[in-house]
């Protein structure tokens, strides 16, 4: 922090005569004009012998210009400061000092010089600190990583919104006040909009994140310290680059997965058993999708979707013309369309004719199994082999194979109508 009047009083021995010495004093300036307001800035420390003439409105115009204190030379024109200044400066809370004769004031200059040279290398150095510990943040944890860092490192609270104003990350988000009014100004503002300004006695900085606009960083403090905010901010637009570049190298590898299984390659990660969903947005479950062919296309147990039936890794691109039929159809579930489709008339009769009721019972288990032996030979109580001579059978009598999606698709219709 800057040195204080009073630290500097106490350091140079200097003698406190009025006013409040605890402010923070940001240089130093030596003059005798009778009104040397217009070549201050404020925060300064005004050093006078008092030589020239000093108005009643003096000490008003000094607290007016933004002086933090004044330090009056005794031991030249006056032997002590004079008694109207003392009183004029309590009554208005300038700080006042006297500065005796031996103390130069060059002493002055020089001592509050050198607080100001190790109050900005403090300042460097917490920066360069924080940048290094950001850093880490950002290629340990990411994104996230770095929005909590940033609030840690700042004592106050910080938050990722996403472009709709959403909060991605946030460190201690308790404490984010309402912005929507702010964030509507830096939309209507436009590019690499930022905004700075005070709301509860905290400091609030905005700051939207790249020309693509990824997001915006809100950070708040007691302390502001707009440096570390915008080394965050950069870190979170290179993250967010990243992001966008591994986002799209997983997206175009889960098509290729999807393109293999569809060539009925298998692929590793998915369950043994499945169904096909077609969704219109990608999920944010911990499922398998990918995009193909203009859909978004996601393979699990359970998800809300169009669905096909059950398949495995072998099955997948009949699984995926399943869930379109059903999606063509309104229908959720591909095993709720037969008894949403009007098949022609007479073709139920003719296509199941020359199949017995035994031979229908089979086909309707087997199907209903997805064409598993096992599970289907199990239901009806016969032998697996029982079950294959049954379904040879009835592909003679049907002169087409079983292996064809078309035939069985007709006589899960057709057996699901048959009677209705």
């Amino acid at each position: 922090m800057p040195i204080t009047l009073q630290e500097l009083a106490k350091a140079l021995r200097l003698p406190v005569l009025a006013g409040d010495v605890s402010r923070p004093v940001g240089w130093v300036h030596g003059t005798e004009l009778a009104d040397p307001t217009p070549f201050l800035e404020g925060g300064e420390l005004l050093l006078t012998t008092g030589l020239g003439p000093l108005g009643d409105d003096y000490v008003e115009r000094l607290v007016h210009a933004g002086v933090v204190g004044l330090g009056f030379g005794t031991g030249l024109g006056h032997d002590v400061v004079p008694p109207a200044l003392v009183a004029a400066a309590e009554a208005a809370g300038l700080g006042l000092v006297e500065v005796p004769r031996e103390v130069p004031f060059i002493a002055i200059s020089k001592a509050v010089s050198k607080a100001v040279a190790a109050d900005e290398y403090a300042a460097l150095t917490r920066t360069s600190e924080a940048q290094r510990a950001l850093t880490r943040a950002a290629v340990r944890a990411g994104v996230g990583g770095v929005v909590r860092r940033l609030g840690q490192w700042i004592d106050g609270w910080a938050v990722l919104l996403d472009a709709a104003g959403q909060p991605v990350h946030a460190h201690n988000p308790r404490l984010v006040p309402d912005l929507t009014a702010e964030l509507a100004h830096l939309k209507i503002a436009g590019g690499l909009a930022s905004a700075a300004f005070e709301l509860d006695g905290v400091h609030v900085f905005l700051q939207v994140l790249g020309s693509r606009a990824r997001g915006v960083l809100a950070v708040g403090t007691a302390k502001p310290d707009p440096g570390i905010v915008n080394t965050a901010a950069s870190l979170l637009v290179l993250a967010l680059a990243q992001n966008d570049s591994v986002d799209a190298a997983r997206k175009e590898l889960r098509a290729g997965q999807f393109r293999m299984l569809l060539a009925g390659l298998a692929v590793d990660g998915l369950p043994d058993r499945f169904r096909v969903f077609l969704t219109s947005e990608p999920p944010d479950d911990d499922v398998f999708w990918a995009e193909h062919d203009g859909d978004i296309v996601v393979l699990a147990k359970e998800f809300d979707g169009f669905a096909s039936s059950e398949v495995d890794q072998t099955e997948v691109a009949r699984g995926y013309r399943e869930a379109r039929q059903a999606r063509q159809a309104g229908i959720r579930a591909f095993e709720d369309l037969a008894g949403h489709l009007t098949l022609p008339d007479g073709f139920a009769d003719a296509l199941l004719r020359p199949l017995d009721a035994e031979t229908r019972e089979t086909l309707r288990v087997w199907l209903a199994h997805h064409g598993a032996w096992d599970p289907a030979a199990t239901e009806l109580g016969v032998h697996r082999h029982t079950l294959r001579n049954r379904v040879r059978k009835a592909e003679q009598a049907l002169g087409r194979s079983m292996d064809s999606p078309g035939l069985r698709a007709e006589l899960w219709l057709a057996l699901h109508s048959e009677g209705q």
